[in-house]
């Protein structure tokens, strides 16, 4: 049986900035969650403010050389070439920018974790177990289901020797030939932490979200048989007994309903938020990607860790189903809005910390 919590925090022992547990009932927590969006949207205000600053610094941030990063030159060469200095690449950079500056000042919080040995055990172990770990190119790569890590993992595989190409035809094994944190004792977790390149990538929290449910419960059978059979029995009325439930047909409130009774740090890893799976306040990470800026990013990253120039990122399977803005648009207004009140507190901190904004489902936008 899946366990079934009525939590809608974040699951943070040490707190969060922004607190959304409560001892009272199911209905007043609920109630209070709601209550706090107009603060956090204030919050996203100023933090979207911080941009327009940055769009004045970079009249003189443009003139400064970036200072090379250790790699193939080649390789550096042809990143350079590639970027163009147009609108796109500027939003980039503040983009990438503003999170530094929001992580650092949320991160900066005392209620915050500060480093993994102040983590309780059950997070440490979660975000250990996420951190992929190449000796030759000294990185860690804090790999995000949902978010390209199957090719991120064949990258790490080639770049070891296990694999001749990232372009090979073979289904993915996600714990083979591969080093986790996890498995190193303390004193060799402290030292890579202190002297690796240490990155990870993030997506739409939403996005995320949907693509997990599409993927898993239209797809995969054993998620179907783990998780929705015992969804559908659990929010579905009249099927708490039915044996001839397959789980097959999940729909995406119950899904979310299924999201609002379980306790974020005990989600399945493709569904629990980015912050409970990497920790970002207590591991220091270099350089933060977006899914949304994919390609770029992961060739920034390649030839900032010194990868051979016949590395590259894989392109997407020909069978890979991408999330649309207009799917996403469909899912998010055919929700009950009182749902989408409840789940957002859920990623308060995927959102707020990455820059992302909250989801317009407005009457009138959804009407569209």
């Amino acid at each position: 049986m899946l366990p079934r919590r009525q939590d809608y925090g974040n699951g943070l022992r040490s707190g969060p900035v922004t607190s959304f547990r409560s001892a009272g009932s199911p209905s007043s927590v609920r109630r209070s969650s709601s209550a706090v969006l107009p603060s956090v949207l204030t919050f996203l205000v100023v933090v979207a403010s911080g941009g327009l600053l940055l769009m004045i610094e970079k009249g003189m941030l443009n003139s400064m050389e970036t200072p090379s990063p250790r790699g193939n030159a080649r390789r550096l060469e042809l990143f350079r070439e590639s970027r163009t200095h147009g609108s796109d690449d500027v939003d980039s950079e503040i983009l990438q920018e503003i999170r530094n500056r929001t992580i650092r000042t949320m991160c900066s919080q005392k209620n915050m974790p500060h480093s993994i040995w102040s983590l309780s055990p059950l997070q440490r172990k979660t975000v250990l177990q996420h951190i992929l770990v190449n000796e030759e190119y000294r990185f860690l790569y804090c790999y995000v289901p949902k978010v390209a890590c199957s090719n991120w993992k064949r990258v790490l595989k080639v770049l070891s020797g296990a694999l001749e190409s990232v372009d090979v035809n073979i289904k993915m094994d996600h714990r083979s030939d591969l080093l986790f944190l996890s498995s190193l004792k303390p004193e060799e977790i402290r030292y890579r932490l202190k002297h690796y390149f240490k990155f990870m990538f993030v997506r739409e929290p939403m996005e995320r979200l949907l693509s997990a449910y599409r993927n898993k419960f239209g797809e995969i059978e054993s998620y179907q048989k783990k998780y929705g059979m015992e969804i559908v029995k659990r929010y579905r009325k009249g099927l708490a007994k039915d044996a001839s439930v397959k789980g097959d047909d999940v729909t995406f409130g119950e899904f979310v309903h299924y999201l609002l009774d379980e306790d974020v740090e005990h989600m399945n890893e493709h569904w629990m938020p980015v912050y409970n799976l990497c920790q970002p306040c207590a591991v220091s990470y270099n350089f933060i990607g977006s899914y949304e800026h994919l390609e770029r990013d992961s060739e920034y990253v390649l030839q900032r860790i010194g990868a051979p120039p016949f590395v590259h990122f894989p392109e997407r399977q020909t069978w890979y189903k991408p999330v649309t803005t207009e799917t996403l648009h469909y899912y998010l207004c055919t929700l009950p809005q009182k749902l989408l009140r409840e789940l957002l507190p859920k990623y308060i901190l995927d959102f707020s910390l990455f820059a992302y904004p909250f989801p317009n489902t407005t009457t009138e936008h959804c009407r569209h």
